[in-house]
């Protein structure tokens, strides 16, 4: 059968980027929207809407924003006959709403929709490149992974940082319904469902001669994420818990440049 033609070209990407990105503003938009009361406990000096910002303001900008951001995807679709695919960015602009006002109220359901919120951004790419070689859908699937996964512990220390505004707001986040320690273990208990990929993903890295890749996954991933999971239970403070998740938020950014280095080491294989 004969290849489908390629839909992400540089422009058609960019738009596609531009739409996740509008998409989430607006989430943002509509979260401090609704979470006025609690943000006034948990971070009084950065609360903006009401302050600089009138309410109505916010609401137009959250419309207008979402109306950009799927206007940009349904051009894309446009391009590959597929207006279906627009249905995804209109669930996630609907799942940002109903976690602002309800899910992330809920035991664990919010922490686990910003999670896949956050692996569709990776997972779209593949919806709609139909193009895309296997290999690296497979490589987009294993990312979309350790965003899910990353995201999660990061959305339950956000949690236990925020859990006194959240509990005066009638959140049943974890640490209000669990506590503190529960959470922390919970949350190391996820880290430990990546340290093992990474673990065997490093060891098959470097049997197949991927050796930067694989120290680069061993010193710059396994390690820290090891460290934050001994870090994570040495205090209990609001300080403490916001300096893991912006821990949290590194490692994050170090696994995306783990791209970079596969990049550079199929380049120097291929040069060899």
């Amino acid at each position: 059968m004969p290849q489908s033609p390629a839909i992400l070209n540089l422009f058609n990407f960019c738009c596609l980027a531009l739409s996740t990105v509008l998409i989430a503003a607006a989430g943002y938009i509509i979260n401090d929207y609704f979470d006025i009361k609690i943000d006034t406990i948990n971070k009084p000096g950065k609360v903006v809407l009401e302050k600089i910002i009138p309410r109505k303001q916010a609401i137009i900008a959250h419309a207008l924003l979402n109306t950009i951001a799927l206007l940009l995807a349904g051009y894309v679709a446009a391009q590959a006959h597929h207006y279906e695919w627009l249905l995804l960015q209109a669930v996630c602009s609907l799942l940002l709403w109903f976690y602002s006002t309800d899910f992330k109220r809920q035991y664990i359901t919010g922490n686990v929709v910003v999670a896949i919120l956050t692996a569709l951004t990776i997972l779209i790419l593949i919806i709609y490149e139909p193009a895309m070689h296997q290999f690296s859908k497979a490589v987009l699937l294993i990312y979309a992974y350790f965003a899910f996964m990353l995201t999660w512990m990061r959305e339950i220390v956000k949690d236990m940082e925020d859990h006194i505004g959240d509990e005066a707001g009638g959140c049943i986040t974890m640490p209000v319904k669990k506590g503190l320690d529960y959470s922390a273990r919970f949350s190391i208990a996820l880290s430990l469902l990546v340290i093992l990929p990474l673990g065997l993903a490093s060891v098959v890295l470097f049997t197949y001669h991927y050796q930067w890749l694989s120290v680069y996954v061993a010193a710059v991933l396994i390690a820290p994420l090891i460290w934050w999971s001994v870090f994570l239970v040495r205090n209990s403070t609001t300080r403490h818990y916001h300096n893991a998740r912006r821990g949290l938020k590194i490692i994050m950014l170090l696994g995306i440049c783990s791209l970079i280095i596969y990049h550079l080491q199929l380049f120097a294989t291929r040069v060899a």
